[in-house]
């Protein structure tokens, strides 16, 4: 059952086994329903009535708690393997219908044995997918299967009711209220897709799928140099960078297995002997490496690290967006071997400080998501508990009936963009099914081959994703700070502005002396004012901006224009220079990727 914004349908051709049906039922379009993809199986032609009946309930018990408007029946013979006959799913679907439309309901069936082309808008709430195996006995007494999660604010060891928790950081109330389906969509672009543009960093590119992005040199610089953030966070850490392809072959069991969790969000692809799948993530790659790895208890844990470029995910045309969500992206993939559940809590939380770490550096307020399952909780409460605190703040706790994923537990970070909704970035998870599946291995001490535990961790999410959480945070209006990049993330780190012609050869030495200092600078030569070479320094969000006129040329001191201050301040070149190293704090450097002067540049 998908509780959906909308769904429409068309039949495409008849099966041998397909019912006649009226033209206006071949294309249909409903908007908020409760739509319930429904197999019947063998077993229910023993009974098709009280199957009918406590369908029935389900149907309408849901129905109740999500506030739909309608009701649509949607034969999916795909749910099962073990199948009514023709007749008997035809009878049994038509009487679900007839026995609603009795209590009140306005339902619908989608006809039965045609091949359709659907579209469906899941609208994203705790209870908007949920699935109900319907059977003739035990059916009142058996706990659901999916009953919702259940959630709480976790703050110094307790926890607390999130509808009736007093919030302090308003930005964790706005992904308490996301996370539980009371944040509704406004529709807006947020506001990050128009300043990329407008700060020369990325665009759509039209000749391509929906959901890719042309990079222009300022924002290849910033996604270079936060890739190399990622290298150097990583590696510091004992991480082994690897390399792997971005396509895999779908008759690996192993694979298809674990894209089918992925369902229809995957890019397909093939040769006359070949499906392939573009991936999604660094997993099968490093799971490839890591089972044709001999490994002993002594190497653990083990990390390996990739930075995927790209990864593909097929989103759906209307939830592309920007730099938020794409269907190409870059993201930094480390996956850890644990020797087992108890080591893999021990790296977990060594990478919720490397993770809160990143958002310390980039200067990015990170909420945080704790999702564990129940079974989970119960065993390793106390940790749960020592681990959330770790972040210094409260945390949305998420409790699990049952386990879904391959995950037992989970942290999310997100920031919160300028229309109050989350952007996921980093992301830590304890998965205890991938070892099994790709066969990876190792020695135990007792030299009995054993299976291992792996955590999956991306320290700062899609670099994308990164950029879109920086360019929301100057979206909003600080009268104290203007918007700018990080100093050690801004394209141009110093502008020397150069006010007549004759002080052009001095700028242009000047620059040379911060070149050598790894300085990111650039000369504004163009024949311009000063007020408007000012302008555009700001307009480009420059941290630094000197103005350089006859008293420079004879003196040691620098009108110095400091953004983020707005102070002006006269300052020799060493102290400026002891400045910005402070800012950059031993952060990775590139150097310029544009022209030193501007009046050299194009305009993209």
């Amino acid at each position: 059952m998908i509780h959906s914004d909308y769904i429409n349908y068309k039949t495409k051709s008849k099966t041998k086994i397909a019912e006649d049906i009226e033209d206006k039922k071949k294309q249909m379009h409903f908007e908020n329903s409760l739509v319930v993809f429904t197999a019947v199986e063998e077993k229910d032609e023993e009974n098709p009535e009280e199957v009918v009946e406590n369908a029935k309930k389900e149907i309408i018990k849901v129905f109740s708690q999500v506030g739909a408007d309608n009701i649509v029946i949607y034969p999916y013979a795909h749910l099962s393997s073990s199948l009514s006959s023709p007749d008997a799913a035809k009878n049994i679907l038509q009487a679900m219908k007839e026995n609603l439309i009795a209590e009140g309901f306005e339902v619908e069936r989608v006809p039965f044995g045609w091949y359709k082309s659907f579209e469906i808008s899941c609208k994203g709430h705790p209870l908007s997918e949920l699935s109900r195996n319907i059977q003739v006995e035990k059916v009142k007494h058996e706990k659901l299967e999916d009953e919702p999660s259940k959630f709480h604010i976790l703050t110094e060891g307790k926890l607390y009711d999130p509808k009736t928790f007093k919030y302090e950081s308003s930005d964790l109330k706005k992904l308490v209220d996301y996370e539980l389906g009371n944040l509704e969509s406004t529709g807006e672009e947020p506001p990050h897709v128009k300043i990329m543009r407008e700060k020369d960093l990325a665009d759509y590119e039209p000749a391509a799928d929906v959901g890719h992005l042309r990079w222009y040199p300022k924002g290849r610089l910033i996604r270079d140099l936060l890739a190399d953030y990622v290298y150097n966070l990583v590696t510091e850490r004992g991480a082994m960078p690897v390399e792997t392809p971005i396509m895999y072959d779908l008759d690996n069991d192993a694979i298809r297995v674990h894209a089918e969790k992925f369902g229809e969000r995957q890019y397909r692809m093939g040769t006359k002997n070949k499906k392939l799948m573009l991936r999604y993530a660094c997993c099968f790659g490093a799971f490839s490496i890591l089972s044709d790895t001999f490994l002993t208890w002594k190497n653990l844990p083990l990390a390996i690290y990739e930075l995927s470029t790209y990864s593909f995910r097929l989103e759906k045309r209307g939830e592309v967006v920007g730099l938020k969500r794409l269907r190409g992206f870059t993201m930094p993939d480390m996956h850890t071997i644990c020797a087992d559940v108890k080591q893999s809590m021990q790296e977990f939380d060594n990478q919720i400080d490397m993770c809160a770490q990143t958002g310390e550096d980039l200067n990015i307020n990170y909420e945080a998501i704790m999702r564990v399952t129940a079974d989970f909780m119960e065993e390793n409460k106390e940790w749960v508990l020592q681990s959330a605190d770790k972040i210094g703040k409260p945390v949305l706790l998420e409790i699990l009936p049952k386990r879904k994923h391959y995950w037992i537990c989970k942290m999310d970070f997100a920031a919160i963009d300028y229309l109050g909704r989350p952007i996921e970035n980093p992301t830590i998870q304890i998965d205890v099914e991938s070892g099994e599946r790709f066969s990876i291995t190792y020695m135990g001490s007792d030299e009995v081959e054993l299976t291992p535990i792996i955590i999956h961790c991306s320290p700062t999410g899609s670099i994308e994703r990164v950029i879109g959480s920086l360019l929301e945070k100057t979206a909003i209006k600080s009268s104290e700070i203007p918007p700018m990049f990080p100093v050690w993330l801004s394209p141009t780190q110093v502008r020397i502005l150069p006010i007549a012609e004759r002080h052009l050869d001095f700028a242009l030495r000047l620059a040379q002396e911060f070149k050598s200092e790894k300085i990111r600078v650039d000369v504004d030569d163009r024949q311009e004012t000063v007020g408007k070479k000012i302008r555009t320094a700001a307009g480009d969000w420059v941290p630094y901006v000197l103005v350089v006129g006859d008293k420079e040329l004879v003196s040691d001191q620098i009108m110095v224009n400091i953004r983020k201050t707005q102070e002006k301040l006269l300052m020799d070149k060493e102290t400026l220079f002891d400045r910005i190293r402070k800012e950059t704090n031993d952060m990775p450097f590139r150097g310029l990727p544009l022209p030193l002067r501007l009046s050299g540049r194009v305009q993209f």
